[in-house]
């Protein structure tokens, strides 16, 4: 049997290396959070090969004092963490100790600093067998130089997995975006292969702060984002939001920051999605730049090798703290401030509203159904339907796609009104005064091909897509009453066993009160037996077996579920669309102002259910541009 010994140092470091440097962007990644955690307002990176060949990160900090340089390379050394007090609060970027260590184990590192502002400085590299150090006198200004050549020069094995130059380098630059969107008072230079390729500057206001989002993420995702700044219970949620309609084929632009460290975690991403699911193309992403601040006691940053996850105290409030932040700025999106956004203008692009239409192969047209015959249309002439009394679900015994009766009285008060309307011309609605007294979506002048109905604002030409923009505004009326008459529910005259683990069972009871407001009555049965004896009258013909598991899921894993909310307004948007006015249907003008005035006053009026755009602007700026007049 072999006897048991102690590693060398340069082994410990290697395999220790494993964990912490993968490739040249891990090594960056330590290396400028080691320079933001000494107070550096200046960060000069340079790369060659992809970091391959050399990378080298120059900073303004604190530096590293002469007796503590050999300390700078050994393994579990800091300065940032001195007894587990610290650890349980951390408000660093590092604080394990290993980096440079480790780094210097598979790469010719080396340290140059000064904590003075004259010339003197020292120089510190890791040679030999056992990692021993040489400090030597260098000259070098108040700061720290880290170079590190030939990464994986002694290690072949590592070194074969390493990509092209191109991939390399990708993967390095994503890092640099990520840490410049962390701090925006620092400013970043990088060069690659001697050639400059980013300079941000250092700013602390807003519109700084814009212009280095709009630097890294592209000017389109300042165009189509939202600002917003939440706080409670001592959590507080800034940054920018994209809407919808500017959504990503991948999750390649979501930046999420806890105390200003990016993470990437799964209950972020949940609530995320939630917020989102109403409004949101299918098969999109959403994208944004956030930054959650907390007690930093109340968050465990080593979790990870990597640190790019954390694990917080209370999982469920901050879930719901994020989730309803981004759900009620969503809502607050009017096309009122959309179009005050796109006066105030930064003349940016956008994504091709081409690409977007494409992403998604939901029905849509003759598919859909939007050209079929439809009799009227009911808008704000029209009471709100209501859901009260036997009607309130007339899908319970019919089919669940019919249209409510609510909707019936509605589109009648409205044909009534529109029988009685006489022709009218589309200069008889425009008004004589001026643009203060147009509104947002101003007013119609035209329909086109029974699809789109053509206004005319402020700003210029208005498009909409009315089936889309009518669908919205139904859902959420059909929402409100739903929420206003409360939920329904039908015992079921035989209960329904479902087999599930005693892990889940515990949770169907822990969360009893919980099932039983959203309609659900749950009877533990055994040890891993549940009974479902009520369900929601609304979702009766639905999967209720499998729904339940799920949402137990959601309760296990976040604390939190909003799936049955979500089917049942599934069902909500789907008769809202089977309820909307459908494509050929002729408006009078009358009967398409009252649809713009709708959308004014509707929350999320700027998408459909199924996430689509309803409406676009053509400035008259645009329109010149088209035409080429004045050039």
């Amino acid at each position: 049997m072999k006897r048991i010994k102690l590693l060398s140092p340069r082994l410990a470091n290697q395999i220790a290396a494993g964990e912490v440097v993968e490739r040249p962007s891990s090594v960056i990644k330590e290396l400028l959070e080691n320079s933001l955690d000494a107070g550096s307002t200046r960060l000069e990176i340079d790369v060659e090969d992809g970091g391959i060949k050399l990378m080298r990160v120059r900073d303004n900090g604190d530096g590293i004092d002469k007796d503590d340089l050999p300390l700078a390379l050994s393994r579990h050394a800091t300065s940032k963490i001195y007894e587990l007090d610290d650890l349980e609060a951390v408000a660093t970027l590092g604080f394990r100790g290993e980096a440079l260590a480790s780094i210097s184990s598979v790469a010719r590192l080396t340290l140059l600093s000064s904590t003075n502002d004259d010339s003197a400085g020292w120089q510190v590299v890791a040679e030999g067998r056992d990692m021993e150090t040489e400090v030597s006198p260098a000259p070098h200004p108040r700061g720290t130089t880290v170079e590190v050549r030939d990464l994986f020069f002694n290690t072949p094995a590592r070194r074969k997995f390493l990509r092209t130059e191109k991939t390399e380098y990708t993967h390095l630059e994503d890092v640099v975006k990520r840490l410049a969107l962390s701090r925006f008072d620092v400013a970043f230079n990088l060069r690659h292969n001697g050639r400059a390729i980013y300079s941000w500057r250092a700013g602390d206001s807003q519109l700084e702060q814009e212009r280095r989002v709009a630097q890294v993420c592209g000017p389109a995702f300042m165009e189509n984002a939202v600002h917003i700044e939440m706080e409670r219970n001592g959590l507080r949620l800034w940054g920018w939001v994209a809407l919808p309609t500017f959504s990503r084929s991948q999750a390649d632009l979501q930046h999420f920051y806890v105390n200003g460290r990016s993470i990437r975690d799964k209950l972020v991403s949940h609530a995320v999605r939630q917020a989102y699911q109403d409004v949101l193309y299918h098969g999109r992403h959403p994208a944004f730049v956030l930054y959650l601040e907390v007690d930093p006691s109340t968050v465990d940053v080593n979790v990870h090798p990597t640190k790019h996850e954390v694990r917080f105290r209370d999982n469920r409030s901050v879930h719901d703290f994020i989730y309803s932040s981004l759900h009620r700025a969503l809502a607050n999106v009017t096309p009122e401030s959309s179009l005050a956004k796109n006066a105030q203008g930064d003349n940016l692009q956008g994504e091709s509203g081409d690409e977007f239409l494409q992403a998604s192969a939901a029905p849509q047209g003759v598919a859909a159904g939007e050209f079929r015959g439809q009799e009227t249309l009911g808008l704000r002439a029209a009471p709100v339907p209501s859901f009260s009394g036997s009607s309130a679900y007339p899908f319970a015994t019919q089919n669940m796609y019919s249209r409510p009766s609510g909707v019936n009285e509605q589109l009648k008060t409205y044909g009534d009104l529109h029988q009685a309307t006489p022709s009218f011309s589309p200069s008889a609605v425009l008004p004589e005064s001026g643009d203060e007294n147009i509104p947002p979506l101003g007013y119609a002048i035209a329909q086109l091909k029974g699809i789109y109905i053509l206004a005319e604002n402020a700003q210029g030409l208005i498009v909409v897509d009315m089936h889309a923009a009518h669908e919205r505004i139904t859902y959420e009326r059909m929402k409100e009453s739903f929420a206003c008459g409360g939920i329904q529910t039908q015992p079921l005259l035989v209960p329904e066993s479902i087999a599930i683990s005693q892990k889940e069972a515990d949770c169907a009871e822990q969360f009893y009160e919980i099932f039983k407001n959203l309609g659900f009555e749950l009877q533990r049965a055994g040890p891993e037996t549940l009974l479902i004896r009520q369900v929601p009258v609304v979702l009766n013909r639905g999967k209720v077996e499998q729904l339940v598991r799920d949402v137990l899921s959601d309760l296990i894993e976040h604390g939190s579920s909003e799936r049955i909310q979500h089917h049942i307004n599934e069902i909500l948007g789907t008769m809202a669309c089977h309820a909307s006015v459908r494509a050929n249907r002729k408006l009078t003008i009358p009967e398409m102002n009252a649809l713009l005035r709708d959308m004014e006053a509707t929350e999320r009026s700027g998408q459909c259910n199924h996430g689509r755009p309803t409406w676009l602007l053509q400035s008259l700026d645009d329109l010149d541009k088209m035409f080429m007049r004045g050039q």
